[in-house]
């Protein structure tokens, strides 16, 4: 069967910035990207039905007949179940959600404008973990680190923990192949804790479970990092960290709290750069909406920072309870910064000025030169891309 990942449209939009740069399957949540989780449960990979300018990077493969999947949802053994006996003519919901649909080539050609009528529903008994909106990413985090720990490491032999390590909790402490923990305090009480392939942990790290380290990721000396928290490949973490998940390819690698937040790909936050998760009031916490273009609640009380891809912050960066920064952002100067701070920008508090296209893409190939990874005609289109997007936005 050939399975595609859709994006939801209305949750796409809610999940801005992060989805600027990748359709909804590929955030990354627990330990796994939503997409892996697919894939490794279905054993199958997968392709995206998602905007077109996406396309080109997440490009759709289309069969005779196919599978669209729900790329905000989380799977569960309920659902890959129900999806891999899908039959024609049947779909999946929760919550008045489709989860997943059996279609043809031809009726997805025409997907949209065709009759729902002869469409059998199948209700899930027990509704999945969904992403709706950015702070569900950290919300959800303990649970989706607890399910892809035991995915990845069901039948499976953890490398051996140095006896360097004071280890605290129930055990449940898995370190893939090339991993490196030396002198650090690993508890383990609350939540799993996994350290990927090549990934390390340095001396002096504390370190509370649940918690993900990916592949070749780094924890610095004397890191403080609580549950729940994901750390995604080659991501370099210290300081203080709370309940986040930081996407591949980024750094906190210095002193300074980060605390329910969201952190992009090829993002680095200064030394010493604070972000504040809590009013002083202890009101609940709004964050920026991209489609209804102002503040909305979140019902939380704790919410740091979402940034997108490719920002970044100087040293000392002060960042206001529930901001939300966009893509290629320069973040600089004294002071709390903005609630919300408009893609392409570059400044501080108060005064911004527009990123230079052609500057901002010299400094992402730069950048990706850094760790070897090459930034080709498709991703400076796509940055190009999101560049036109969030013209709108700059002057707000």
């Amino acid at each position: 069967m050939n399975y595609i990942l859709f994006d939801e449209s209305s949750v796409r939009t809610n999940l801005l910035p992060l989805t600027f740069m990748r359709p909804v399957g590929d955030i990354r949540i627990g330990i796994l990207t939503i997409r892996e989780k697919w894939e490794n449960l279905l054993n199958s990979k997968t392709s995206t039905l998602t905007d077109a300018y996406l396309s080109r990077k997440f490009p759709i493969i289309k069969e005779d007949t196919n599978i669209l999947i729900n790329g905000s949802v989380l799977p569960n053994e309920e659902i890959i179940g129900l999806v891999k006996n899908l039959q024609p003519h049947q779909t999946i919901v929760s919550n008045d959600s489709i989860i997943a649909l059996h279609i043809t080539a031809e009726e997805l050609e025409r997907l949209g404008d065709s009759s729902h009528d002869g469409i059998e529903e199948i209700d899930v008994k027990e509704a999945p973990l969904k992403l709706n909106n950015t702070w569900d990413i950290f919300t959800y985090n303990a649970q989706a680190i607890e399910d892809d720990f035991k995915l990845l490491t069901k039948d499976r032999k953890s490398q051996p923990l140095s006896n360097s390590n004071k280890v605290v909790g129930n055990g449940k402490i898995f370190l893939e192949k090339g991993a490196v923990v030396e002198c650090a305090v690993l508890n383990a009480t609350n939540g799993p804790i996994y350290i990927g392939k090549d990934a390390e942990v340095m001396e002096g790290a504390l370190i509370r479970g649940p918690f993900a380290l990916c592949e070749y990721a780094q924890v610095k000396m004397a890191a403080k990092i609580y549950g729940a928290t994901t750390v995604g490949p080659y991501s370099r973490i210290g300081g203080e960290i709370n309940n986040s998940v930081i996407f591949g390819y980024s750094n906190k690698a210095h002193d300074g709290f980060l605390g329910h937040s969201v952190i992009g790909e090829w993002c680095n936050i200064g030394a010493d750069s604070n972000t504040s998760n809590l009013k002083n009031t202890y009101d609940e916490v709004r964050l920026w909406n991209y489609q209804k273009q102002t503040f909305v609640g979140t019902s939380l009380q704790f919410c740091g920072l979402i940034m997108g891809d490719h920002s970044k912050c100087g040293i000392d960066t002060m960042f206001n309870t529930g901001t939300v920064v966009g893509v290629n952002v320069n973040v600089f100067g004294s002071g709390f910064q903005r609630n919300f701070i408009p893609s392409f920008t570059w400044g501080g508090a108060g005064r911004h000025a527009d990123y230079n296209l052609q500057k901002a893409l010299e400094v992402a190939k730069a950048v990706y030169s850094r760790r070897n990874v090459i930034f080709d005609e498709t991703e400076k289109q796509l940055l190009s891309d999101v560049y036109r997007m969030t013209l709108k936005n700059k002057h707000l």
